[in-house]
């Protein structure tokens, strides 16, 4: 190979290259061999006279496609090097064959295992299999019939929860959720309602607390967790795969028999329609909310946990949730969504728990929280002086409506 310097072009007084070795295929697909390249540097006279160079490229074992060419290529940079920084322009030439040595070998047919090993290997093989298809069958029947399976639906006592730099997001909080109840996890946004799910669903680990289902300790990988259904912090599906296909995957995921996936239910909550076939990447919100929520309903779970399922819907489908999610409660499973609106919570759920500023501040049947039961209970510093100030409100409010020109019958309770 010859390397001379470009007239009127700068140039240091030295060339690094790199030369490497591709296989090129009928279609341009270039393939460098190994990976391997062969770093250089020569030494360039200023005169621009010519330099040879002999080049040995690495030696590599790679086959080679029957049909594809083998093509050597010189560069000046390559990512696994650093080159110099002083701009160059080099002229790179062929000044002899290329020569590929030729190492001569046989083609063999026949095994040179020995007989020995080659059973023990297989034997150890077998085992392996068998150890592998009967963990498979204990998993799938812990998952279907968990031991000690007999407690509530879920069981939350004293869970807390402390990031770093000291935050504490969830405070001792603590509730349980009865066959057939559709509660609703209510609060402000940032009132630590997603974290308790969080934690709920084995993804993050509580500071202090505990959490179970079914009698159960929920934590990463617990058997129990194939008992419940969740949709947690917004959807995540692979945009480039339909509706369809990111359901299917996911369910072959959990390793369960695919009768058991129950899709058209799930579909039918979902109503995509001919959507379904089309790539994910494609869907709106409210579409992809939606295909979510018909995933975390695949096996129809026997728990059901949803972080704001209404969000994205339009009101005519916020309405078919609302019956979706109360008649699945009322097949023997329960149903815990969060949401951050009370008229949501009321039109939903059947129970509520309140929370704000990561502490549970009431709870109870819908009913109870939006009654309050007609009474406020609080302290004051000076009694006699409240009573005679509730004393005077009772009386002007007597007086105006007995002088306002309101209906002809007026009732106070």
């Amino acid at each position: 190979m010859s390397v001379a310097r470009v007239p009127g072009q700068p140039a240091p007084a030295e060339a690094v290259l790199f030369a490497r070795i591709a296989e090129l295929s009928p279609d341009g697909r270039r393939t460098v061999l190994g990976g391997a390249v062969a770093p250089m540097r020569v030494a360039v006279p200023a005169d621009g006279t010519p330099v040879t160079v002999t080049v040995a490229l690495p030696g590599v074992v790679a086959p080679v496609e029957s049909g594809n060419r083998l093509a050597v290529s010189v560069a000046t940079t390559d990512q696994g090097f650093s080159g110099p920084v002083e701009p160059a322009v080099w002229q790179v030439g062929v000044t002899g064959e290329l020569t590929v040595p030729v190492v001569p070998g046989s083609s063999a047919t026949a095994s040179t295992v020995p007989l020995g090993p080659l059973v023990g290997i297989v034997v150890v093989l077998a085992l392996a299999v068998l150890g592998w298809l009967l963990a498979r069958l204990r998993g799938r029947r812990a998952a279907a019939h968990p031991a000690g399976g007999d407690g509530p639906p879920l069981r939350v006592t004293g869970l807390a929860k402390t990031y770093a730099g000291g935050f504490q997001a969830v405070k001792d909080v603590s509730f349980t959720v009865e066959e057939g109840v559709v509660l609703g996890l209510l609060g402000p946004n940032g009132a630590g309602k997603t974290t308790v799910l969080r934690m709920l669903m084995g993804l993050v680990r509580p500071t202090a607390g505990s959490v179970s289902a079914f009698g159960q300790p929920i934590g990463p990988g617990a058997p129990v967790l194939a008992r419940i259904g969740a949709f947690v912090e917004g959807p995540g599906f692979l945009p480039h795969l339909s509706g369809a296909e990111n359901l299917r995957l996911y369910w072959a995921a959990t390793g369960r028999p695919a009768a058991e996936a129950h899709v058209e239910e799930a579909l039918e909550i979902a109503e995509l329609g001919s959507a379904l076939d089309r790539r994910v990447g494609t869907y709106s919100q409210g579409m992809r909310q939606r295909l979510a929520i018909a995933q975390a309903m695949l096996g129809l779970p026997d728990l059901l946990v949803l972080d704001e399922p209404t969000n994205g819907l339009d009101p005519p489908q916020i309405f078919t949730m609302r019956d979706v999610l109360r008649r699945y409660a009322m097949r023997g499973r329960t149903v815990v969504v969060s949401s951050h609106l009370l008229a949501e919570v009321e039109q939903t759920c059947t129970h509520v728990v309140v929370m704000h500023r990561g502490e549970v501040v009431a709870d109870g049947t819908v009913e109870e929280i939006i009654a309050g039961g007609g009474a406020a209970t609080f302290t004051v510093d000076a009694p006699e002086r409240a009573a005679a100030v509730l004393a005077d409100s009772r009386v002007s409010a007597r007086s105006r409506w007995s002088t306002a020109p309101a209906p002809a019958r007026c009732t106070r309770s």
